[in-house]
């Protein structure tokens, strides 16, 4: 049987691996008996000599090159969470195979963009706060907000989570607006949706969704103009990167635009300094990074990569390998 172990935070690793899932890699690979730790590996090189496939989760220690090659038998690297920026390259460069769970954690982004895109078309958030103001109860204005029929949403990047809010969207009468400059005609034909350009993505979406990866290209490429041309009472969801705002620009127009909602489960920092105008502002809902797989759900990314582990096994095409190229775009 191939040889494979677990590495990271043992914490981690228990609730991703858990409810038996490490109980399934013991039943179909050579199980190494401990989950692994940096500080092990030169102790115990003998014992990693064998190891074929490493396992792990967030928390997933950034080896070097003479860590690595401790696994002198290493083919493949198992990654049950999403972005592997921060370690994969040196594997890469090393010829280890990298595989990705980004798809099993694109799910619940997807499935809370949704929501919130759902109540946002409805002016939850807007109800909301009227609805609690004693001076402003009755005041909210209905028909300020088109709702979920023949409305228009934009999605900013159309990757893994991108894809599976459009849909997830597909039940609803709702015109979708992409702006990805990797997508191409076709592909946005096929997906039902409108191409964009960034301008045309903020001016006429009710709802813009951003889903860009974090990339030197995109830092702050969502910039005051953007923000000003809004439509009234639109909003703006970020679940996808805090370092893609030009954050002080977008406090300066929610604070002269109350009409405009933000509702950001990312921020750049992670949570907001104290005393940003974000944590003051009654337009911002913040949320501390919720939307990506949270308790039972992290489950699911060990599923993702065990499925590949056996595809790998067995011979099989992998869906979810990264390379090197991968990394100049995705998150």
């Amino acid at each position: 049987m191939i040889k494979v172990a677990l590495i990271g935070d043992e914490g981690r690793i228990s609730a991703v691996y858990g409810g038996g899932r490490c109980e399934r890699l013991a039943e179909e690979f050579d199980l190494y008996p401990d989950p692994l730790t940096v500080e092990m590996l030169t102790d115990r090189r003998e014992e990693l000599k064998d190891i074929e496939c490493l396992f792990s989760t967030w928390g997933m220690p950034a080896l070097d090159r003479e860590q690595i090659a401790l696994f002198p038998s290493l083919k493949a690297v198992f990654y049950g969470a999403g972005s592997v920026q921060n370690f994969a390259r040196p594997f890469l460069e090393a010829g280890v195979k990298v595989v990705s769970a980004w798809a099993a954690n694109a799910v619940p982004v997807a499935e809370y963009t949704v929501a919130q895109i759902l109540l946002c078309n409805k002016g939850f958030f807007s109800a909301a706060r009227a609805a609690k103001a004693l001076a402003t109860r009755g005041d909210h204005d209905r028909e300020a907000f088109p709702g979920n029929y023949e409305n228009t949403v934009s999605l900013l990047g159309a990757g893994m989570i991108g894809r599976n809010v459009i849909e997830l969207l597909k039940p609803y009468a709702l015109d979708v607006l992409v702006f990805d400059p990797f997508l191409c005609e076709d592909d946005a034909v096929a997906l039902g949706v409108e191409k964009v350009t960034l301008e045309e993505a903020f001016r006429r979406g009710f709802v813009v969704s951003n889903h860009l990866a974090n990339l030197p290209a995109t830092k702050k490429m969502l910039r005051r103009d953007l923000f000003e041309s809004m439509r009234a009472h639109a909003s703006f969801i970020n679940t996808g990167r805090g370092a893609t705002v030009d954050e002080p620009a977008m406090i300066e127009v929610l604070r002269g635009r109350p009409d405009l909602t933000a509702v950001l489960d990312v921020t750049d920092p992670e949570p907001p300094k104290e005393g940003s105008g974000l944590y003051e502002l009654e337009n911002v809902v913040l949320t501390p990074h919720s939307a990506g797989a949270l308790a039972l759900e992290v489950r699911r990314l060990a599923d993702y990569v065990i499925e590949e582990a056996i595809a790998y096994r067995d011979g099989k095409a992998l869906r979810y390998e990264v390379t090197l190229e991968m990394l100049e775009t995705m998150a």
